[in-house]
């Protein structure tokens, strides 16, 4: 009967987080049955979606025990470069007035390219300056809003929103497979793919199981022969590349761009990550628990907005779950130890 009971205990600490997710589902649609929906559902799944892609990056550097405080301001970066770029011709306020139209496909790599070199930096300040990471992400943190500040804030744009964007732009963020309640939004299908390949990088390769050796102990991985400033520097560099494809579907999403796009993101994503069972104390964390943990805060979001609840206490709601997922998670922390 002990064993059964210790047997049930750690089933219920794995799989909290879904009944957590089906329960909010439940509750919220005996409160106003309107949000058990394909349109509701489509909209979650949308909104989930750039969510899911930060957090993704956020969960690459939490399972090797750090943190990315850069994320949100990596993903602003992001957007206004590719919305600065990406503009009609006719728009009255072009951001690049005399910039002929490129493919498409040139400003969103640009774009990507800027979240890469910053998870570089904060990979190599991290690994070789030997800096925390909570220090080193701050400090990119701040300085990427000042750059990004300083390019929004150049004439003749002159700090002003950037709108105008390209509809061949646009239908990445807004378009879908399809016509009516039952079509797929792009959007979705770009999320997915991108998680399907994290979930490969995750449990396929070798960076996936020398990033979950480091985050698991950093010294035995080093002993076994992992290469770890390496691996931390790879690591970061692909996570600030998904904080850029974020920052650019961003763009698309909602049709525009400024310098304060993705403003407290990486909260939201590191709290994802945490409810989701990702470790903070490194060395744990999957993909699906990872997507799961982000639906379930869009899901707060939109549903206690959808019930009329006042936004203050759907803070104190997610707060809530916050510490429960991370008290959960040191208990079995200590009951590894």
């Amino acid at each position: 009967m002990e064993f059964n009971l210790k047997k049930m205990n750690e089933f219920v600490l794995q799989y909290a987080i879904y009944g957590v997710l089906v329960a909010l589902i439940v509750a919220i649609s005996i409160y106003n049955s309107n949000f058990l929906s394909i349109n509701t559902l489509r909209d979650i799944l949308m909104q989930s979606s750039t969510r899911v892609i930060i957090a993704l990056g956020a969960g690459f550097v939490l399972i090797t025990a750090g943190t990315d405080l850069s994320a949100g301001r990596v993903v602003g970066l992001a957007a206004v470069i590719s919305a600065s770029m990406l503009q009609v011709a006719d728009y009255s306020r072009r951001f690049y007035p005399d910039l002929p139209d490129m493919p498409i496909w040139i400003p969103i790599l640009v774009a990507i390219f800027a979240g890469l070199i910053v998870g570089i930096l904060n990979g190599w300040i991290v690994a070789q300056l030997r800096v925390p990471p909570f220090i080193a992400t701050l400090g990119t943190y701040v300085a990427v809003y000042g750059i990004n500040s300083i390019y929004f804030d150049t004439k003749p744009n002159e700090s002003q929103p950037i709108g105008g964007l390209r509809p061949d732009f646009t239908q990445m963020g807004s378009g879908s497979f399809g016509t009516g309640p039952y079509s797929i939004p792009y959007i979705v299908v770009i999320a997915l793919a991108v998680a399907f390949i994290v979930w490969v990088i995750f449990n396929k390769t070798k960076l996936g199981k020398n990033m979950y050796a480091i985050g698991g102990n950093v010294n035995a991985a080093t002993v076994a022969g992992i290469n770890v400033s390496r691996n931390l520097i790879t690591i970061y560099a692909i996570a600030g590349a998904l904080y850029g494809v974020a920052g650019v579907l961003e763009a698309a999403r909602t049709g525009g761009a400024t310098n304060n796009y993705g403003n407290m993101y990486e909260l939201d994503a590191i709290a994802a990550c945490v409810v989701g069972g990702v470790s903070t104390t490194g060395g744990i964390g999957t993909v699906p628990g990872i997507l799961v943990g982000v639906v379930i805060f869009t899901v707060i979001n939109y549903g206690l907005t959808f019930v009329g609840m006042n936004p203050y206490w759907q803070l104190i709601i997610k707060g809530l779950i916050i510490v429960a997922a991370v008290a959960v998670d040191i208990r079995k922390y200590i009951s590894r130890k």
